[in-house]
């Protein structure tokens, strides 16, 4: 399968961007769309996806660094329009497949990161190897050389 499609018809969070779900959105623009994670792993717990099918952060290349960051930009405005004003006790990140249960990128935005029990820090901790944190895939990104561009 293409890694970067417009839509797939089996990804759930491709029906949820398309509004084919009772999902309730809680931000979306052209580009993004974000909604609450069904099995939250912290008070707040949501997901912003690309309204474009990505399968997963591995996908990405350093051309992607403005998407992720856009990611990032939404979720912490998510967590504020829900009265979630300590930015420093968050936590932003992607699961690394196989590690993930929906194929499509989304970034999980948690919080407060200070409560998150056992099951979540080993889920979304900052130790955990089926947790990317969104700074840790911008730095990788980052470092990326530039591709070439075609003719």
């Amino acid at each position: 399968m293409d890694h970067c499609n417009e839509y797939d018809q089996n990804c759930i969070f491709c029906e949820i961007v398309q509004r084919k779900t009772d999902t309730e959105i809680l931000q979306s623009d052209e580009e993004l769309c974000c909604f609450r994670d069904l099995v939250p792993g912290a008070k707040h717990h949501y997901l912003v996806v690309p309204n474009t099918h990505i399968v997963s952060c591995l996908s990405l290349r350093k051309e992607h660094v403005p998407l992720v960051k856009k990611m990032m930009e939404v979720g912490k405005a998510v967590l504020l329009k829900h009265n979630f004003t300590d930015l420093r006790d968050i936590r932003l990140g992607f699961h690394v497949p196989p590690f993930y249960s929906v194929p499509h990128l989304h970034l999980h935005v948690l919080a407060p990161a200070s409560e998150m029990d056992f099951r979540s820090l080993r889920n979304y901790g900052p130790q955990s190897f089926r947790f990317l944190t969104a700074e840790k895939l911008l730095k990788k990104l980052n470092s990326q050389k530039d591709q070439p561009s075609k003719p």
